[in-house]
């Protein structure tokens, strides 16, 4: 146990691995999923710790490799709106949709996610290594191995800086003075794993630069017409820097690979005799490279020289005052700012403590052999593991499947953005986590795709000022190109309700805010919606937003883009499909208005993946799914109208109440539960793994203060359990049944729904985590280990508009524990939030004056005291809560002694 006890000291904000798997030249399937990972959100690396032989596969957020299938929505879909409503309401399961050319099913596939250049370090020096460890350090971001062997102690760190946009590796001699001396080269891409398929078509070489200060790749995509990387490519370049030794360029054997058109196939770079060796590295990727067809007869490359003088850049900027690269000052500035982001949350769980300070290999084969109960100290890490990579990955886009890291070509699902369930899960712990990139990132992302969600509405319902978030992204492009009638996408209509409440939940907690415009939000596409007036932005207006620099969360993001969703609300609505006063789908052709009592119809609908029994299409009716969006997306643009008050928001907040009275009721079961389709025709289908019916539990609100709402939800849910077997493997299902769990008060279910992923094989040596149980989709997902945060951070503390509720959900197992720093949505920070077994404590402080709050307990609490002092308690349906007003900046301390549990 001392070993234990000085490894905690070490990794107690990390953690490390004794084992490392080596990334093979040839043929290296699933290797470099157990690599470590660090990352800026927009460049970052995957490194395996090889001792002799290792590999640094490197990250660009925004690699796209383009396909030819053709990037717009076909003209004949609006027209078949009229038809699939007629369909759907007369129950024809067996109507298709049909395109232009006949055909019943349109799979146009998005862009695909791909790496950068696998750099590989071959060290010509090899011995009998012992004492190996490599390790992440969440303060600093940094990755590093350590081994010892008949040349003495050897040490690697590397890390991506936030503050230079570089990833920078500092190899250092032996402790007993021993010499580095290595080999720097490029794996072929036809060597990493799953290259083939369309990827085969690109032209890409290898350079190195005459004085050897450099090894690149540059690589030019497949000109296919339509596509906005006709004439793109991306590049990667690694700076080598040589302390008191020497380097040149060498040329290892050629591999022949008809990828490879440079005139020298394998150069590489020899390291010879150094004290130190410095590499800096830079990915981006150029939209105008040029044809493919004059790929190889170029011997100049602008994107080549542009990484250069960036990562040259970098190197001067960090030289001591003998003219020597210092890594420690490169790293102060981005370790300054990554540690401010990580240390504004800790989360301790009690007991386990053998296992605190354990390697990741002994924490994951703990918690396998704990099958019935999650093991603290692995909670603990991976709850900081989630912290850390989400963090990486943050701050230029939201994340992909694959968080932004990747070591193989033609990824699972290609590592897109999937906004009915992936991505939101991934940034649940977004902005309870206290984090400021990650929501930064993420606003970026849904304004570069606004203007094809705007397409989106227009084409799937000939709609105008609206907007329809489309199930997936390849970052580039939003566009509904896929669907048929298992998987309708064009008819899916929560997206956008759900893919703004991220943005709505940011300025709860923390208020208005400047948002500082980049080129990634692709600002000069949005002129026409970046305003509540249908019509967008005048010439003048939109030169004034460009001139400042930022866009305001409330006036230019918020208010117009709910007030588009809203828009798509109402137009989706028509009186003539309604529900009578007895709850049944009705259809009156020609009608204006509903009667007292009707209310609309909303069809068609997509609850995915599911279908209703006997009813064998996902094109349906009334999905709870889309009542609840509707009704949440309704209650957004509401508060941000009452919040901005601008001129005639009376008439904007009255109109979209309205429509909120007029949308259909839920329905519940003959057994009380709530039912997915708000359709007396339906019969519900629960052999499934999806949830979507029980949005009003997560990420909706409605079960936290409607009892009888919750219980329906409780028992859809058990329904779930009972009957589901078909699929029990996907990650993102359980991690959204663990969200789901926490809103429903249900602690112990959070626990049931993290354990398969834990005690299966959900995660890798390196703790990052795969798509399901059992590995069974050779899929590399990150939505595991993001949204177990999520479920973490949601079942100890709940809290909306004007509400607080600390632990609503606390497993009946975690008996004491405690986590610092979560934000609330009531624009309160929860500094510090301790419980043992009777009592929990808590410090809040507002961030702004006169914030009335309603503060709850998830336990039984039998006295309260505020600041020292006995308070009075009140009482409603839900139980007892403490009714305070906080000021900015003022702490305000809260006891509640609980009851025996």
């Amino acid at each position: 146990m001392a070993k234990a006890a000085e490894a905690k000291r070490m990794y107690d904000k990390g953690n490390y691995a004794r084992t490392y798997t080596e990334v093979p030249a040839t043929d290296p399937g699933h290797a470099w999923r157990e690599g470590m990972v660090s990352g800026n959100g927009e460049n970052g690396y995957i490194m395996s710790g090889s001792p002799y032989n290792d590999s640094i596969i490197f990250q660009y957020m925004w690699f796209n490799f383009p396909s030819c299938d053709p990037r717009e929505i076909p003209e004949e879909l609006t027209g078949q709106l009229a038809d699939a409503r007629r369909n759907v309401f007369q129950l024809n399961d067996q109507w298709k949709i049909t395109h232009a050319d006949g055909r019943t099913r349109r799979r146009t596939f998005f862009y695909g996610y791909h790496p950068g250049h696998q750099l590989r370090l071959n060290m010509t020096n090899k011995g009998t290594v012992t004492e190996y460890e490599r390790w992440t350090n969440y303060e600093t971001a940094e990755t590093g191995v350590r081994f010892t062997d008949e040349f003495g102690e050897w040490i690697r760190t590397s890390f991506t800086s936030r503050e230079d946009n570089v990833s920078i590796m500092k190899i250092e001699r032996s402790s007993a003075g021993a010499k580095i001396n290595m080999t720097v080269s490029i794996d072929d891409i036809s060597s990493l794993y799953k290259a083939g398929g369309g990827m085969t078509e690109l032209q890409y070489r290898k350079l190195v630069d005459p004085n050897a200060d450099y090894i690149a790749q540059i690589a030019n995509y497949p000109s296919y017409p339509g596509s906005e990387l006709i004439d793109g490519g991306y590049a990667g370049l690694t700076q080598v820097i040589v302390v008191n030794g020497g380097k040149k360029q060498v040329q290892l054997a050629d591999t022949n690979e008809p990828m490879n058109v440079g005139a020298v196939q394998n150069p590489a770079i020899q390291v010879v005799e150094a004290d130190a060796v410095y590499l800096i590295t830079q990915s981006n990727r150029s939209f105008d490279m040029g044809k493919i067809e004059d790929f190889a007869g170029m011997t100049q490359y602008a994107l080549v020289n542009e990484l250069f003088e960036n990562t040259n850049a970098a190197a001067e900027k960090y030289q001591d005052l003998s003219g020597r690269f210092d890594y420690d000052a490169a790293l102060a500035p981005h370790a300054e700012k990554h540690a401010a982001e990580f240390n504004a949350v800790r989360f301790t769980l009690e007991g386990d403590e053998d296992f605190k300070g354990a390697d990741n290999e002994a924490l994951i084969h703990a918690q396998k052999e704990s099958k019935s109960r999650i093991n603290h100290a692995f909670m603990e890490q991976v709850y900081n593991q989630g912290r850390y990579a989400l963090i990486c990955c943050s701050g230029s886009s939201a994340p992909r499947l694959y968080g932004m890291w990747t070591g193989e070509w033609n990824p699972g699902w290609r590592a897109i953005y999937t906004l009915d369930a992936n991505v939101n899960l991934q940034v649940s712990p977004m902005n309870t986590g206290h984090l400021t990139f990650a929501q930064l990132g993420y606003i970026a992302f849904f304004l570069r795709n606004t203007s094809d969600f705007e397409y989106n509405a227009r084409m799937s319902y000939g709609m105008h000022d609206a907007i329809q978030v489309s199930v997936n992204s390849d970052g580039d492009r939003g566009m509904q190109v896929e669907y048929d009638n298992d998987y309708p996408f064009q008819y899916w209509n929560a997206g956008a309700s759900w893919c703004l409440l991220p943005i709505f939940e940011y300025w709860q907690c923390y208020g208005n805010r400047q948002i500082p415009i980049q080129p990634n939000m692709r600002i000069h596409d949005l002129k026409k919606i970046l305003s509540v007036r249908d019509g967008g932005l005048t010439d003048e207006e939109f030169t004034q937003l460009i001139g400042r620099g930022y866009l305001d969360l409330e006036q230019d993001i918020l208010l117009p883009l709910l007030t588009k969703q809203a828009n798509f609300w109402e137009q989706l609505c028509t009186p003539e499909y309604y529900t009578d006063l007895s709850g049944n789908a009705s259809y009156e052709r020609g009608k204006t208005a509903l009667k007292p009592g009707e209310k609309y119809l909303l069809i068609p609908t997509y609850s995915p993946e599911n279908h209703p029994i006997g009813y064998n299409s996902t094109i349906t009716a009334n999905a709870t799914m889309d009542i609840s969006a509707a009704r949440d997306g309704l209650h957004m643009v509401i508060a941000i109208e009452k919040a901005i008050k601008r001129e005639g928001y009376e008439a904007a907040v009255a109109k979209w109440e309205a429509l909120l009275e007029l949308l259909p009721d839920y329905k519940v079961d003959k057994d009380g539960a709530l039912r997915e389709w708000a359709m007396n025709e339906y019969t519900e289908n629960n052999d499934h793994r999806h949830l979507s019916h029980l949005y009003p539990a997560w990420p909706a609100y409605e079960t936290q203060n409607n009892m009888e709402l919750r219980k329906a939800a409780i028992i859809a849910l058990e329904n779930r359990n009972k009957y589901n077997t078909s699929d029990a493997t996907a990650g993102h299902g359980w991690m959204h049944k663990a969200l789901v769990c926490a809103r429903l008060k249900d602690g112990d279910g959070v626990v049931s729904s993290l354990l398969p992923m834990m005690t299966d094989s959900g995660y890798y040596k390196s703790l990052m985590t795969d798509h399901d149980t059992n590995r069974r989709s050779d899929c590399y997902c990150t939505d595991t280990l993001f949204g177990t945060m999520g479920a973490v951070n949601e079942a100890l503390l709940f809290s909306n508009t004007g509400e607080i509720e600390v632990l609503p959900a606390l497993p009946s197992e975690w008996k004491s524990g405690s986590i610092d720093g979560l934000m609330t949505r009531a624009g309160i920070e929860v500094k510090e939030l301790f419980w043992d077994t009777n009592i929990v404590s808590f410090t809040l402080q507002s961030v702004t004056d006169h914030n009335e709050m309603k503060v709850k307990a998830g336990l039984q609490w039998i006295k309260g005291m505020v600041n020292g002092e006995e308070a009075t308690a009140n009482d409603d349906e839900s139980g007892k809560y403490l009714s305070l007003t906080l000021n900015a900046g003022i702490d305000v301390r809260v006891e509640l002694m609980l009851s025996d549990r």
